[in-house]
């Protein structure tokens, strides 16, 4: 009988010891599992897997055209003045630690105006311009997809995003283009206009003879007409902040290198006006006869037989007679303001052992 009381109480004993033990290493095994918890980044081969996100984004835009129609002939020559607003929707997707892949849209209008820009009493570059006297806007549908790389990398999920990141982006562009102007009251006939007062399309309008039979002897001559659907290359900094732990802001500038001399409809010479096909298309061409300004001009006796006054070097066939300066691109800027908000879930559950 001792001895079964002896077994017992040791029996009883160890279970009361174990249990001790047990609870203690189950109080740790808590307090580390919680402290991987606050500290969890995931692993690095699994970013893609566990902290992929989506982010929707709104943005407010402002757009400069630097081209042919600048106040001078630098490739950073713009009038600031000119600046016009665009809309814009992005969608984007986190892929790593630093990367992102996004696609966006954007619609806007460019601007530009040598009467406007141009300093006629700067006999170098304003003068010509001036007298010139060429204008268009053009409205951008532009569809975007681009890779972002942040300059501060998060390997957590965007919970624990940085505060702030600066961030470099490129990528490739598509937009359709469709360069306008406001047609005069009058053509240079001197007789009225119907599309007096109206933007008109300039593509079909072939200012440059895009549409006419020109001779092989014609500066233009082999011109072909430009396309409205074009392909740019799209390169930009910028800088997010975290404003909340599902929204973002971003500021953007961005330039957009193009494929084409035309997001003006101004790129090469001159041409005789009487091988264009309408007064509203000889009246878009050359436009010095709209300067009131006491500029000498002499009579020009175009191929249709009809007499023009001209400003001498402009309106006319030969090869100095230049419009736009052939061969440089046109480029535009984008400024972004942007709104972001985070679709993705709660943190990843995590498996702890």
């Amino acid at each position: 009988m001792i001895k079964v009381a002896g077994w017992l109480f040791l029996v009883a004993f160890l279970l009361s010891g174990s249990h001790e033990v047990y609870s203690q290493m189950d109080h740790k095994t808590i307090r580390r599992n919680n402290r991987k918890l606050m500290t969890y980044r995931g692993k690095k081969s699994n970013f893609s897997k566990e902290k992929r996100y989506y982010s929707l984004g709104l943005s407010l835009n402002a757009l400069n055209y630097y081209g042919d129609l600048a106040p001078n002939p630098g490739r950073l020559s713009t009038d600031i003045s000119f600046t016009r607003p665009a809309i814009g929707f992005t969608i984007a997707q986190r892929l790593g630690p630093r990367y992102s892949l996004s696609a966006g849209l954007m619609y806007g209008t460019l601007k530009g105006s040598d009467f406007s820009s141009a300093d006629q009493n700067d006999q170098e570059n304003g003068k010509f311009r001036y007298y010139r006297n060429l204008s268009f806007r053009n409205r951008i549908k532009e569809l975007t997809v681009l890779a972002t790389i942040d300059l501060f990398e998060n390997q957590s999920t965007y919970l624990i995003r940085a505060k702030w990141t600066p961030y470099v982006f490129g990528g490739v562009a598509v937009f359709h283009h469709n360069p306008q102007a406001l047609a005069p009251a009058s053509g240079l006939d001197g007789q009225p206009l119907a599309e007096a007062g109206e933007w008109v399309n300039l593509n079909e309008l072939g200012t440059e003879g895009q549409h006419a039979s020109l001779e092989v002897t014609d500066a233009n001559y082999g011109i072909k007409p430009y396309n409205l659907i074009q392909v740019a290359i799209p390169i930009g900094v910028g800088v997010r902040f975290k404003l909340h732990e599902v929204v973002d802001f971003s500021a953007e500038l961005a330039f957009r290198y193009l494929f084409t001399d035309y997001i003006d409809d101004v790129s090469r010479n001159y041409v005789d006006l009487g091988v264009l096909d309408s007064e509203l298309a000889r009246a878009l061409s050359y436009r010095g006869n709209e300067l009131t300004a006491d500029i000498p001009r002499l009579p020009v006796v175009a191929r249709n037989g009809v007499t023009y006054n001209l400003i001498n070097g402009y309106g006319a066939e030969y090869p100095t007679n230049i419009r736009g300066k052939e061969g440089n691109k046109d480029i535009f800027t984008v400024t972004t303001l942007r709104i972001s908000y985070i679709l993705g879930k709660s943190m990843h559950k995590a498996k702890f052992r």
